[in-house]
Formats: C-alpha cells, sequence, structure tokens
C-alpha cells in the first residue's frame, strides 16, 4: 500500500514538475479560464494550408482548452487575434461567425510582424457562470456577426476594439488627433450602452500604428480619465490594425465600483495616463512593464533582452507587493519581444520569479526589430514588455493547469 501510495505522489510531481517547465495551455482561475495564444499547428506539428483552415485550427485548439475545464465555445466572452497580415481580415470574420452563430464575443484584432505560429494566433478568456453574460449593442454598429461590440459577465464588462469599417456613416478622418477621439468616443459609446462610464475601466490596451504619434494619443487619451486613477494599461505599437484604422482601444471595466482600486508604489508618481495595476474585484490587471529602472534618471539601460527583462520582472514584483500578492498568483501575460528570436534569453529569466506554476502566456512581436544602437544617454529600446493578470483566490480554490 505504501508502495502505491509512493508511486502516486511520484506520479503526481512529475506532471506537477512538467507543468512548472512550460507555458500552459490555460489555466483555470475558478471565476474565469484563461486561454494561452493558441496558434494553428495540429497535434502532429502540421499546419493547414490555407489560411481560414488555419484560423478554423486555432479555434479549435481553444475549443480544446475550454472543453479541458468543463466549458464550451459559449462561455468565451472576450479573444484577441493577431494577425500577421490583417488583409484576412474578412476571411477571419466568416469564420469566427460560424465558430459563435450566437451571442459572439468581444474581439480585438491587431496585425503584427510575427507570432509564434505563422500566420495567426488567438487567445481567450472564457466565464465559468454564464448567469450574467449579454451582449453590448451599439445603434451604428454594422452588427458584425463575428464579435459583438462588448461583453458584459455577471461582473465585468469586456469592450471590443472596433475597426472604423465596422460602424456605418462613419469615415477616418485624417488628423491624428480626430482619429483617436474618435476611437475613444467608440470606447465610451460601448461602455455607455452597457450602463456604465469611462471611470469603471480597470484595463485599456490602446493599439496604434505609427501614423499616430504616442505624445498625441496620451495628450487625448489623458483627457478622458481622472488623473492618478486611470485604468491599467499596455500601449503596444502594432504594424497595422484592420480597415485601415490607425489606433483602436479595448480594454476591462468593472461592473461596481466598489470593487475597482488602483495600486500604484511609492516609487511612482501618479501619472495622467495609466496606473500600475487596477483592482477589479479579486483580480489584479496590471499594466505593461520594460526594463525601465524609474526614477529621476531612469532609462532603459540594459543592452540585452536577458538583463532588460531582469528589471521588468523586478518593476512587476514592485506592482505585485504593492497590492500584497505575488508571482504564484499571476494567472495570465502578455509578452511582447522586439524579436522572437529572444524568446530563449527572455524565458531563461522570466521562469526564475515562478516557484510553481507558470501562467497562462501569449507572445507576440508586433513590430520589425529596433535598432539596438543606444541614444546619447546611453539610454536602449525596449526589448520587451509584460503585462500581467493576477487574481487573490478565495478561500481554498487553487489554481488549476489546463493540458
Amino acid at each position: 500500500m505504501r508502495r502505491l501510495l509512493f508511486s502516486a505522489v511520484c506520479a503526481l510531481f512529475a506532471v506537477v514538475s512538467v507543468f512548472a517547465q512550460r507555458p500552459l495551455n490555460g489555466l483555470d482561475a475558478g471565476d474565469y479560464v484563461y486561454i494561452s495564444g493558441q496558434g494553428p499547428h495540429r497535434t502532429d506539428g502540421t499546419a493547414p494550408p490555407n489560411f481560414p483552415a488555419q484560423v478554423r485550427q486555432c479555434l479549435e485548439n481553444v475549443r480544446k482548452v475550454v472543453e479541458s475545464a468543463g466549458l464550451s465555445m459559449d462561455h468565451i466572452v472576450y479573444v484577441q487575434v493577431y494577425l500577421e497580415d490583417v488583409n484576412h481580415y474578412q476571411e477571419l470574420n466568416e469564420v469566427f461567425a460560424r465558430y459563435f452563430p450566437h451571442d459572439p464575443p468581444a474581439r480585438a484584432v491587431l496585425g503584427v510582424a510575427q507570432v509564434p505560429q505563422s500566420p495567426v494566433q488567438i487567445t481567450a478568456v472564457a466565464i465559468r457562470d454564464l448567469r450574467g453574460k449579454e451582449p453590448v449593442s451599439l445603434p451604428n454598429f454594422s452588427q458584425s456577426k463575428a464579435y459583438s461590440p462588448g461583453m458584459l459577465t455577471y461582473d465585468r464588462l469586456f469592450v471590443s476594439s472596433i475597426p472604423a469599417g465596422d460602424l456605418t456613416n462613419k469615415t477616418l478622418p485624417p488628423d491624428p488627433a480626430a482619429q483617436v477621439t474618435m476611437a475613444l468616443d467608440q470606447l465610451n459609446s460601448v461602455v455607455q450602452a452597457a450602463g456604465l462610464s469611462l471611470t469603471n475601466m480597470v484595463f485599456v490596451n490602446p493599439y496604434l500604428t505609427a501614423a499616430v504619434p504616442m505624445h498625441t494619443m496620451n495628450e487625448q487619451y489623458a483627457h478622458r480619465f481622472e488623473f492618478g486613477n486611470t485604468p491599467a494599461r499596455a500601449t503596444i505599437e502594432v504594424s497595422n490594425l484592420p480597415e485601415s484604422t490607425q489606433i483602436a482601444f479595448t480594454g476591462v471595466a468593472v461592473r461596481d465600483l466598489v470593487r475597482r482600486r488602483s495600486i500604484r508604489p511609492r516609487n511612482m508618481p501618479p501619472s495622467p495616463t495609466a496606473s500600475p495595476c487596477v483592482f477589479a474585484g479579486d483580480t489584479l490587471y496590471c499594466s505593461a512593464k520594460s526594463g525601465f529602472i524609474p526614477g529621476p534618471n531612469g532609462g532603459v539601460y540594459a543592452a540585452s533582452t536577458a538583463n532588460q527583462t531582469r528589471q521588468t520582472m523586478r518593476n512587476l514584483l514592485d506592482n505585485l507587493e504593492e497590492a500584497d500578492m505575488n508571482f504564484g498568483q499571476v494567472v495570465s501575460t502578455t509578452i511582447y519581444l522586439d524579436d522572437l528570436k529572444d524568446l530563449p534569453q527572455f524565458t531563461s529569466v522570466y521562469e526564475k520569479y515562478f516557484k510553481g506554476l507558470l501562467p497562462s502566456q501569449t507572445v507576440v512581436q508586433q513590430l520589425p526589430p529596433a535598432d539596438r544602437k543606444p541614444d546619447k544617454d546611453e539610454h536602449y529600446p525596449d526589448l520587451e514588455q509584460v503585462s500581467l493578470i493576477a487574481v487573490r483566490a478565495r478561500g481554498n480554490a487553487t489554481l488549476r493547469p489546463l493540458p
């Protein structure tokens, strides 16, 4: 009997060790399930020959993870799609419309330079309890069958990034500031249609191309939120966006403002554009961090991806500790690399910060590699960025890996 018990314990330890050594396909965090970025490869390593079939395979891979949590595709409330060629946007919509014939999830689509499994990657969030799940519609929305402008759950709102071409009687203004205003108006319209306001936002992804200067976006953005109490944010410059859109916003809001609380470490001054982290109940959404050393003489001084990652993880840990949390409670990370070839360098540092399970993970290279030479102040470009979601489990609840 003791020998059998010992063998069972060893087998369990072996399973946990395997999970701890590689990124998970998904993580069951109780109320929500977080699915890692899924590419178009089958279990034998091959991929379908054409784009629609590749999207279908991505979604089949998502389905497999969701079903391993005891859920179905109806439980998916939010997806992000990374395309190496946004000219496939309409084909993408056609596949999505077939997979989600009723109340499709909220969705963000962006064009990137490269994903680990070319040419498309899809990540998702699913909810366990369907009570309170309700799509949000807009009066001027073309009622795409591929996604909903927003998706409500019992405690949150997930907001889609809406391309200009999906709004009737809308044309893209030539002025970048006007484009930012239009995109922010779309974000606000979805939030208001859900009976909320921008104050309820806990996390925002601004996706913008080189046609929209960062300072222009920040100037317009800061007017919409309370100084020092803005949502957490991951601002990502991308290769392109669907329907010739140059900027789009996606994100998450909490329905009850009592459950919203921002977190700011003492070494960070209040910001007009982003809070380091914001709680939505028990879930902590944290802004993207890079290898930037904070302070009066701050900057990115490390020349390698590995050394920048060490500072990034330190910056993320500052945020987690301010929230009285740790890396063991992280359920999802999105990793932006300057060059996917640097993933082994990044991983060699990143994984050391997780003592148990690795979280669900999405990796993307959003732009062609940067010139890695330092500027006159010896500052280097960001070679990596990481945003994360952490969950404070209730009672005896534990995180459960999904194969």
